[in-house]
């Protein structure tokens, strides 16, 4: 005889389904962003160099190595906090994250405009069609760090 203990609500799935999904999803990005960063400290330099624009060195008081290793920086401690931090503090940092791949945004745009290859990306096809993967970045870390919605 069933009683209605045994019964689970139809949804009830869904909802850890959902949360195991953010999480695996903020701690890819997380580790995304270490690598990415790990990258502009090392094997990677050269290639993100292509990427710093020029109206960046000439209103900033760094040379374009070390825009390449201060935004290095930043995706290591981002990736490390979108994957370490408190719940409480998830979705603030996913909105710095956010608001960074906004920032970086004109440096991929400088790439396709300057056609400077990097990564691959040796055409203004493929240069335009990695434009498209940044907004994807921005709900991503927006997504990934939310608890609800």
């Amino acid at each position: 005889m069933s009683t209605r203990h045994d019964v689970q609500a139809p949804d009830s799935d869904t909802g850890a389904s959902h949360r195991t999904a953010r999480h695996v999803a903020r701690l890819a990005l997380g580790g995304a962003l270490v690598y990415a960063g790990l990258g502009h400290l090392t094997f990677a330099r050269e290639e993100f160099r292509a990427q710093v624009p020029d109206t960046v060195i000439d209103v900033l008081p760094l040379t374009t190595d070390q825009v390449v290793l201060a935004s290095g920086v930043v995706e290591i401690a981002l990736g490390t906090a979108i994957a370490l931090a408190p719940a409480r503090y998830r979705e603030r940092v996913g909105d710095v994250a956010s608001a960074f791949f906004v920032a970086v945004f004109p440096g991929n745009v400088a790439q396709l405009l300057n056609r400077r290859d990097g990564f691959g990306l040796d055409t203004d096809g493929k240069r335009a069609g990695r434009l498209l993967g940044q907004p994807a970045l921005v709900a991503w870390a927006r997504w990934s760090t939310r608890t609800h919605g």
